[in-house]
């Protein structure tokens, strides 16, 4: 395995989880199910494999959120819909933006069955250990729908890899506000497509960058310093480490198969507009 696998992975499975994010069908889903607003949808929708969790464990499994704008959704939202009627919504809404981008047809087609078929098989070499938010979402039932199989095959991935990239980041101390900062400093998404979509204040977010400044990894015009560079480097390279379990599962040339088969997945679901390029997860064009 090479340290950019997982990544590589990562870079063709995320536009297909992320349709459950971006698109109008996953935001009608939402609605019809009594979750107004995108935010309230986002977080009931996500953590509803945890149960009606409150916003202190929310906020800790997901990371890079500020408390408050998590808070600002739960616990209320589950007197509005129970985890269970969320997480309905959200395969709703994912079902008819697939449908969408890849046509009727398109969802039953032999090599979407064969790529739900690997990305299973992926899964089975994750290990749920220290991964609080893929291990509540590898104990939901699977779907029978080969496009729906796969959409939560590689949510597991993501949220495995995603468990993985926060242990990475609380090993450095690198918080959640900072890594945004970090992030951007190295030349990653940028602020303005960040702070507004994770909560963060002005006053924290320059708290943050005060804070990596005070340890020489971001200069005084906000770029990363040399050290900012090696420290990134250092947890993305942790990051993939441990993301690999599901690759060695799959073995070299099933996960190049799988690689091959979700790339023309992603970038029709990139070219419908379910995923916009720069975004949020820093998630390139596929």
């Amino acid at each position: 395995m090479t340290a950019s696998r997982p990544r590589d992975l990562w870079t063709v499975a995320e536009p297909i989880h992320a349709v459950t994010y971006f698109a109008p069908e996953s935001h009608a889903a939402w609605a019809d199910a009594g979750l107004r607003g995108f935010w309230r949808g986002y977080f009931a929708t996500r953590t509803a494999p945890l149960g009606p969790v409150p916003a202190s464990t929310a906020t800790a499994v997901l990371y890079n959120f500020a408390p408050g704008m998590v808070a600002r959704a739960l616990p209320a939202l589950w007197d509005v819909v129970t985890p269970a009627a969320a997480w309905d919504a959200r395969l709703a809404g994912v079902d008819a933006a697939l449908r969408r981008a890849w046509g009727d047809g398109g969802v039953a087609a032999p090599e979407v069955a064969e790529a739900a078929a690997r990305a299973r098989d992926a899964v089975a070499g994750c290990t749920p250990e220290g991964r609080a938010l893929f291990a509540a979402h590898l104990a939901v039932p699977w779907p029978d729908a080969p496009h729906m199989v796969l959409w939560q095959a590689l949510t597991l991935l993501r949220e495995h890899r995603g468990d993985g990239h926060n242990a990475a980041l609380l090993a450095t101390g690198v918080d959640g506000c900072a890594a945004h900062v970090l992030a951007a400093a190295t030349g990653g998404t940028p602020r303005e497509h960040t702070q507004p979509h994770r909560g963060w204040s002005d006053d924290e977010w320059d708290a943050a960058a005060e804070d990596l400044r005070s340890r020489g990894l971001v200069g005084a015009d906000g770029t990363a310093t040399s050290a900012g560079h090696d420290l990134k480097a250092e947890v993305e390279a942790a990051t993939d480490a441990a993301a690999e379990g599901p690759w060695r599962a799959l073995g070299p040339d099933g996960t190049t198969v799988l690689r091959t088969s979700l790339t023309p997945l992603a970038r029709r679901v990139v070219e419908a507009g379910l995923m916009p390029v720069p975004n949020p997860m820093g998630a390139p064009r596929p």
